[in-house]
């Protein structure tokens, strides 16, 4: 398992909010969903995504993907300067500003809502509903707002995702859930590669033959009884120079990296699955329940029971409705 597919290996989408927005001006839409991520891309006209902190408005043009970070709100529109009219709350339900329903007036097709059939912009539109605690590590390493310019090209995945968008046909949902993470994991690479990069440190360092190569023993094999000798033996370098390089180049020596993955796995084992604690333990490497618990705890504040029953989770994902 890379970093990449690190971020979409636990809650990968399933049901996520996808459609297509056609709107004629002027139009402005807020959004105020609380949703981890969402991917959009113009088809036909121009957008403006105006955040909610001030920062500078970004125009998107067809073939440009942008990706937005939340749960902060921030305002999709035709001008930064057109006043919201409509409203997009957590799990995509659509309100005026005053809270009343726009879901029957503005829905124009399978899939696709708006404000005029034959509107001037048109908009893809996928939205990720939850977040795992696995991509955590890769969502907090993001900013607000990523702006991909297309040049006036769509990616080939873009192309795919505008023709299926619509369809009614059996499983297709599923489809677009994969497409939508497909679309994802292409977009991170790109802004990840490209010149001055900001990467997180720990994403970087999988491109290290040594260091990477140990990240991809760790998170392929959380339960196996790794010490910094035997991954030192794996990597075929000194246990003194493994040690040095990881934690230069991630951050934090091996066994602290591996302790918090583990308890990102179990994490998401709690929440989307049904195993006992015990067998969560066992899975990610700890022989003894209780050790687990204890472990668990200290670092996210609620013991594992708790955490599968909601208590102690964090607000956005409290607030976002279950796929």
């Amino acid at each position: 398992m890379d970093a990449l597919a690190g971020l979409l290996d636990g809650p990968r989408a399933r049901g996520a909010f996808l459609l297509r927005m056609v709107m004629e001006p002027p139009w402005s839409v807020r959004i105020e969903d609380r949703a981890p991520l969402c991917l959009m891309s113009m088809t036909e006209g121009e957008a403006w995504i105006v955040p909610a902190d001030g920062t500078e408005p970004v125009l998107l043009r067809p073939g440009d993907l942008a990706i937005a970070r939340g749960p902060e709100p921030y305002t999709v529109a035709d001008r930064p300067g057109t006043r919201p009219q409509t409203r997009i709350g957590p799990g995509g339900i659509c309100t005026t500003l005053r809270g009343e329903p726009l879901a029957q007036s503005m829905h124009l097709g399978v899939r696709t809502w708006g404000n005029a059939p034959d509107g001037e912009a048109s908009m893809l539109v996928g939205t990720y509903l939850l977040d795992g605690e696995i991509s955590r590590r890769l969502l907090d390493a993001l900013p607000a707002l990523i702006l991909l310019p297309g040049d006036g090209r769509s990616s080939p995945l873009l192309t795919l995702l505008d023709s299926e968008i619509a369809r009614d046909e059996p499983g297709q949902s599923v489809v677009l859930d994969r497409l939508l993470d497909l679309l994802l994991i292409d977009a991170l690479r790109t802004w990840f590669s490209r010149p001055g990069a900001a990467a997180p440190a720990w994403y970087r360092a999988m491109g290290d033959p040594v260091v990477g190569q140990a990240l991809r023993l760790l998170q392929d094999e959380p339960a196996h009884p790794w010490t910094v000798a035997a991954l030192a033996d794996r990597t075929g370098v000194s246990r003194a120079g493994l040690a040095r390089r990881f934690t230069e180049l991630v951050g934090e020596p091996p066994m602290a990296y591996l302790t918090g993955w583990r308890l990102a796995v179990a994490a998401d084992l709690l929440r989307e699955t049904d195993a006992t604690v015990e067998a969560v333990a066992r899975k990610v490497g700890y022989s003894q329940a209780f050790a687990f618990s204890t472990a668990f705890k200290r670092v996210r504040g609620v013991g594992p029971q708790d955490y599968r029953n909601g208590r102690g989770l964090p607000d956005r994902q409290q607030d976002l409705p279950v796929a």
